[in-house]
C-alpha cells in the first residue's frame, strides 16, 4: 500500500461575501484571536465586540465590494482574489507534485475553514501532512496562528501522522526570484522610488520575539539577520527587501521598506501612508510599489495599495503609484511551493 502525503495550504481569509452580516462574522473571528489582539481577553472581547466589529463592518464592507468587482482577476470573475488565486495555486501544485500528494486548501478565518479541512486529512490516513502557512515572513499574528490552531486541532485525534510545518520562507531563492520576475514588466529606471510595503504590527508583538527582555530596536533588524532576530518579522520583512534590490539592482538610496494598515501610532514605522507623502511633497511622480508579505493579490495589495495610496499620492502632487502583483498563481511560484514541499 503506497500512503500519501497531504498538503496543506493555508492562507489568511476573506468574508464569504462583502455584505455587513458577512463581513461582521469575518471580523469577529479575526479580531477575536489572542494573537492578533493580544491584550487580556475580557478586554479584548470589549474592544472586539462592542467596539470595533460594529463601527468596522460597515465600512469594511463597501471596500471589499469594491474588491469584488476591482479584483484584477480575469474578465468576467467576481469575488475574493485570495480564494481565486488559492484554488488555482492548489489545482496547479496538484498537477505539479502528481499522485504521491493531495494538496488543499484552508483559510485561517472563515471559508474553506481549517477544521472543516482538516477532518477530510483525518479521514484519508496519510502518512505524512506537510502545513504551509501562505505567509513567507513568520508573525504570531500569521504563521502563529495558523499553527497554534492546526495543533489544536490535531492535538485531539488519536492517531498523529508525521507534520511537518513550513514556519518562514522570506529568504527561498524561488520566492525572491518570482517577485523579481514580477517586477521586470515594469522598467525600474522610469520611476522615482521604490517601497517595499509590508502589513503592519504593533511593536510590542515583535519584541516578545525576544526572550531575554530586549527590544526589536536593540537587533540591528534593519541591516542584518541573525541568531537572535531570526523569527522577527520586522528583520525578516527587511532581509526579503534586501535580496529583491539586490536581484533587481536598486540601490538603497532608492528604496524604502515601509509597514502599512496600521491601527495607532504604536506600530512597525515607517508607515507606508506617511511615506506615499513624504515622496509626494519631495517631488516623485511615479512611484513601483513591491507588497512582499502577500503571495496573493487582496484587500492590502489592490484596494489599500492600488486605489488609497494613488489617491493619496495625487493629492499631494504625486501622478502613479504602479503596485508590482502579488505571487498569485505565476508559474515560478507553483515551482517554488513544489521544491518547499518535496524538500520537507
Amino acid at each position: 500500500m503506497k500512503l500519501k502525503t497531504a498538503v496543506l495550504l493555508i492562507n489568511l481569509g476573506t468574508p464569504d461575501s462583502p455584505s455587513v452580516k458577512d463581513v461582521r462574522k469575518y471580523l469577529f473571528e479575526f479580531l477575536n484571536d489572542p494573537r492578533v489582539i493580544d491584550i487580556p481577553a475580557i478586554a479584548r472581547s470589549i474592544l472586539v465586540n462592542l467596539i470595533i466589529v460594529p463601527f468596522r463592518a460597515p465600512k469594511s464592507a463597501k471596500i471589499y465590494q469594491e474588491l469584488w468587482t476591482n479584483n484584477g482577476l480575469p474578465a468576467g470573475r467576481k469575488g475574493s482574489p485570495i480564494i481565486y488565486y488559492g484554488k488555482s495555486v492548489q489545482e496547479r501544485l496538484q498537477k505539479s507534485l502528481g499522485d504521491k500528494f493531495d494538496v488543499y486548501l484552508a483559510m485561517r478565518y472563515k471559508n474553506p475553514s481549517i477544521d472543516d479541512v482538516l477532518a477530510g486529512i483525518y479521514k484519508n490516513n496519510y502518512e505524512k501532512i506537510i502545513i504551509v502557512p501562505l505567509f513567507p515572513q513568520y508573525a504570531s499574528a500569521t504563521t502563529g496562528s495558523v499553527i497554534d490552531k492546526v495543533m489544536k486541532i490535531m492535538s485531539q485525534w488519536w492517531v498523529i501522522p508525521e507534520i511537518k510545518f513550513i514556519s518562514q520562507y522570506y529568504d527561498n531563492p524561488g520566492f525572491i526570484n518570482t517577485i523579481v520576475e514580477r517586477a521586470k514588466k515594469y522598467n525600474i529606471d522610469e520611476y522615482d522610488h521604490m517601497l517595499f510595503s509590508y502589513h503592519g504590527l504593533p511593536v510590542r508583538q515583535v519584541d516578545k520575539v525576544y526572550k531575554d527582555g530586549t527590544l526589536c530596536e536593540e537587533h540591528n533588524c534593519e541591516t542584518e539577520i541573525n541568531e537572535t532576530n531570526k523569527c522577527c518579522y520586522k528583520a525578516t520583512c527587511y532581509a526579503t527587501t534586501r535580496l529583491i534590490a539586490k536581484k533587481l539592482n536598486i540601490p538603497k538610496e532608492k528604496y524604502t521598506v515601509c509597514f502599512q494598515s496600521r491601527l495607532d501610532k504604536k506600530w512597525l514605522e515607517p508607515f507606508a501612508d506617511k511615506m506615499i507623502i513624504e515622496q509626494a511633497k519631495n517631488g516623485a511622480k511615479k512611484l513601483l510599489v513591491f507588497s512582499p508579505a502577500f503571495v496573493a493579490d487582496c484587500l492590502e495589495t489592490l484596494i489599500e495599495i492600488g486605489v488609497e495610496y494613488q489617491k493619496l499620492f495625487e493629492e499631494h502632487g504625486g501622478e502613479k503609484v504602479q503596485l508590482v502583483e502579488s505571487l498569485n498563481d505565476h508559474p515560478m511560484w507553483i515551482e517554488t511551493l513544489k521544491e518547499i514541499v518535496k524538500n520537507n
